[in-house]
């Protein structure tokens, strides 16, 4: 998705197969963050979470992720819904400009669940 990211918000909105191309990459690195919650909360006994977005803040009670992870990734989850339900229009300028912030979550997010498993 970096590579993808064009520099220009203008140059972005003109491109239909590259919104296409970010917006499906990003649809599935979500759902996989959200996958690996919801299994580890399962796992860990911790409860069902209400929502995609409440799943991460379940991980962020039980000391896997900090809080700020938490709501940034929550937000994702949010952005995911749009993708995945298009609900109304997905403003492809939010994606634009959600992207880099976004990708910096789920770097982090990985390296969070890496390290738990790495200490099991």
């Amino acid at each position: 998705m970096r590579r993808r990211r064009s520099d220009d918000l203008e140059s972005f909105k003109l491109d239909t197969d590259r919104q296409d191309a970010i917006g499906m990459s990003l649809l599935v690195a979500v759902q996989d963050a959200l996958d690996i919650a919801l299994h580890m909360a399962s796992d860990e006994g911790w409860g069902v979470a209400a929502s995609y977005a409440d799943s991460f803040g379940m991980l962020a009670s039980n000391g896997v992720i900090d809080p700020a992870l938490a709501a940034a990734l929550a937000n994702l989850a949010t952005l995911r819904n749009r993708l995945a339900h298009g609900y109304g229009t997905v403003d492809m300028e939010r994606i634009w400009v959600s992207l880099p912030n976004g990708l910096a979550a789920l770097d982090a997010f990985s390296a969070a669940i890496a390290a738990r498993i790495e200490a099991d």
